[in-house]
């Protein structure tokens, strides 16, 4: 019989942190890591993981953590996520953005499809294969964490675990092929009329900053004291915290309707609504946007480590085989999704080759690995606005 050693939540919060502490330590010493943008976070959460695993199965002790500091991390990130949310940006897009709107749709809609076919296939419960679709794939870890609970009340044991997973193997298997799709479009598919730099147009604001910033002098207006440092990150943290009070509202209002969303649902939304009405105002001066993201981005690196340090890896073991499958039908149905109908339907030049690196990075991992994807293929041939 196993015994179990049940942490709280202050000692699962200070191992979550440590987690991540070593997973930066081995990001700045394990070339890979940093090639495929793997978060800290993940990388040294699953080395926990494997440790609790270990202690599992050699002194038969399962070591709990208790989740309640982490649903509050969680909860700050996607507040902050929803204060990037500027309609007034989003319209600049123009017929591109739509597109990729369009595609993304597209994706997540595939992403769900095909895995609920093949646990019916193989008798497998169709939860395995929503934690395995695009709330993992185009999800990541961080829209995974979240609905984990969701699939969980709906019966799921061990949906943390699968869905962890499967956003590790997404973020992985989605660097490692968006860089050589995007080489064999460029090199079969492409002439060089394609290939020129295409003449643009650059938005004011973003040449403004460009040219400003890259003299000493444009760089020292962006500079502030200690004390300004501190009054902008508290402002930040105290906008975070009230709207996720507000958040609360909101999500209970959504549990009115009977339609089931993760919790942090209801602060994303009151978020985005927030910005968007503040920005119509004076007071839009005020609003430290880029340091609410700032905190959100730490309380993503908490939330992840605590997250991955949570998993049970022994609970992978049934479900091995329908998990494999279906990672690697998602990892195939991105290939021929962006090399056949993403590229086509964004232009079939060398800015679309670009974008379909970006959408096999994001699609299956996240934003960083977009960024990686679309940096070295611009690296190799020429930049791409």
């Amino acid at each position: 019989m196993n015994e179990t050693i049940q942490l709280d939540m202050l000692q699962s919060a200070g191992v979550g942190a440590l987690a991540l502490v070593v997973g930066m330590v081995m990001t700045r010493k394990i070339g890979w890591l940093q090639r495929f943008c793997i978060p800290s976070p993940v990388s040294g959460g699953i080395l926990f993981s494997v440790a609790t695993l270990l202690v599992y199965q050699v002194a038969h002790v399962e070591i709990t953590f208790d989740p309640t500091l982490k649903d509050v991390f969680m909860l700050a990130f996607f507040t902050s996520v929803g204060f990037l949310s500027n309609l007034r940006v989003l319209r600049q897009g123009g017929r591109t953005l739509a597109m990729m709107l369009l595609l993304l749709v597209c994706i997540i809609s595939v992403q769900n499809l095909v895995p609920l076919g093949i646990t019916h296939a193989l008798g497998v419960s169709p939860l395995v294969g929503m934690a395995a679709g695009s709330i993992s794939m185009a999800g990541g870890h961080g829209t995974a964490g979240g609905f984990s609970s969701v699939l969980e009340q709906m019966g799921l044991a061990g949906a943390a675990t699968i869905s962890m997973a499967a956003a590790t193997f997404g973020l992985i298997t989605g660097s490692m092929i968006g860089g050589p799709i995007a080489e064999r479009l460029i090199r079969r598919r492409l002439t060089s009329e394609h290939m020129e730099p295409k003449d643009y147009t650059i938005d004011p604001a973003m040449a403004g900053i460009e040219s400003d910033e890259s003299l000493p002098a444009g760089r020292a207006k962006h500079l502030s004291t200690h004390e300004q440092e501190f009054q902008q990150y508290a402002s930040a943290s105290y906008a975070l915290l009230i709207v996720m009070a507000l958040g609360t509202l909101a999500s209970w209002g959504l549990q009115l309707t009977g339609i089931t969303f993760p919790t942090y649902f209801g602060a994303l939304i009151t978020a985005a609504i927030v910005r968007n009405v503040i920005e119509q105002t004076p007071w839009r001066r005020h609003l430290e946007v880029e340091k609410i993201v700032s905190v959100g981005n730490i309380s993503l690196s908490v939330f992840l480590g605590m997250a991955m340090i949570s998993l049970k890896l022994w609970e992978l073991e049934t479900l091995a085989l329908p998990l494999v499958l279906i990672l690697l039908v998602q990892v195939l149905m991105m290939v021929v999704f962006t090399y056949y109908v993403a590229f086509n339907l964004l232009g079939r030049d060398y800015d679309a080759a670009v974008l379909v690196a970006g959408i096999c990075g994001f699609g299956l991992g996240a934003t960083p690995n977009a960024m990686a994807n679309m940096s070295a293929v611009c690296y190799k041939y020429h930049y791409s606005v």
